[in-house]
């Protein structure tokens, strides 16, 4: 039997990081988005151009910011610009190659709730909120979703759509003017979900070493279709993780 020498979260980051490429533009969010670029900028895709919804342009900290407001942020950028020029001349205008989100919850269509859980009006918790990531979704040219997996995250129905992944199925996001082509990958710390081209559906299109898919299905909260190709996702090399421990303090 193989030894596991990584954590869950540590092989979904690894996962999450190498889904850019270099030489892309990526709007990163706090949290496991932010872990995954720095992993992916530092291997990779030394050419990552990272932006945070501060209005910090192709910024290179030498550790993980604590919030969009971290001063490393702004020291290290090649520019920094106002909040409405982030999001009207570079997002909005279709600009940016990937934006990179969280969620609390995320629906068959990957549309995404950061707002409430529970009815809005009275909700059993109140969310942080949307922040930028309705934009980032609507008009990024892709989005990759990174997130933990279970059955209360990964619900038939989102109790509150904050960003709209594929709406209601196939089309909708056209019907409503989005620019992007929405959530193409939703990377969780037991496998990796992909948009059917037919309905946009997710699908489980790989799982993740030691991962079973039958540990997939009972933790997602509707009826999960499995692709006929799964694979089975690269375990971390040694210089991924190193990368990434550095960078979060683990051993």
């Amino acid at each position: 039997m193989t030894t596991v020498t990584w954590t869950s979260d540590e092989i979904m980051t690894v996962t999450a990081a190498r889904s850019l490429e270099d030489g892309m533009s990526c709007f990163v969010g706090i949290g496991l988005p932010s872990t995954a670029a720095n992993v992916a900028r530092r291997t990779h895709a030394p050419g990552l151009w990272m932006i945070y919804e501060s209005g910090t342009l192709g910024t290179v900290p030498d550790h993980l910011p604590l919030s969009i407001g971290d001063g490393i942020l702004t020291d290290t950028a090649d520019t920094v610009v106002s909040v409405p020029e982030v999001f009207n001349y570079w997002l909005q205008a279709g600009r940016i190659d990937v934006g990179f989100l969280g969620a609390a919850q995320l629906d068959r269509y990957a549309n995404i709730n950061t707002t409430v859980i529970g009815d809005y009006d009275d909700p059993k918790v109140r969310l942080p909120g949307a922040g930028g990531a309705p934009e980032i979704a609507a008009s990024c040219r892709e989005v990759i979703v990174i997130m933990r997996h279970s059955s209360r995250a990964f619900v038939d129905r989102v109790d509150f759509v904050t960003s709209v992944g594929h709406g209601r199925g196939k089309g909708d996001r056209e019907r409503l003017g989005l620019r992007g082509a929405g959530p193409t990958r939703v990377i969780t710390d037991l496998g990796v979900l992909e948009p059917d081209p037919e309905t946009s559906e997710l699908v489980l299109t790989g799982v993740h070493p030691g991962v079973e898919v039958d540990q997939v299905v009972e933790a997602t909260g509707w009826d999960l279709r499995i692709a006929d190709d799964l694979v089975r996702t690269p375990a971390p090399t040694d210089g991924e993780l190193s990368v990434l421990r550095s960078l979060t303090g683990a051993r």
